[in-house]
């Protein structure tokens, strides 16, 4: 089966730290710029972090810019979004996509996508 898949989200306390995973099956994410996006209650998704095909191109929402960081680890076929010092307002299901643009170039959204998979939620909370 072709999936991305999510995980690690929970529930986090407001100056804390999660990590959230984006693993492949099926097929090899060297060949795609990997986005996570952020769907908030009662919102549509928006994007929150963009890593390029090599890793050399990366872009942060302001909202989250000082506090996230996007990775890749080729070994493991995996792309982590690292939630540090997380908000209330980062609360909501977190997905990630995979889209054939080599270079990220300060988007956080794309006009196609060859993947995306079904989110993990996060809970922000005290």
């Amino acid at each position: 089966q072709l999936q991305l898949v999510e995980s690690g989200g929970g529930l986090v306390q407001p100056g804390g730290s999660l990590r959230l995973s984006c693993a492949a099956s099926g097929f090899s994410l060297d060949y795609y710029s990997i986005l996570w996006f952020q769907q908030a209650p009662g919102k549509e998704p928006e994007g929150v972090s963009c890593v390029s095909v090599t890793g050399g191109s990366i872009n942060y929402a302001d909202s989250v810019k000082g506090r996230f960081k996007i990775f890749r680890d080729s070994a493991k076929n995996t792309v982590y979004l690292q939630m540090n010092s997380p908000q209330s307002e980062d609360t909501g299901v977190y997905s990630c996509a995979a889209t054939e643009y080599s270079a990220c170039s300060g988007r956080l959204s794309f006009d196609k996508y060859a993947y995306w998979g079904q989110g993990t939620r996060v809970t922000v909370s005290s």
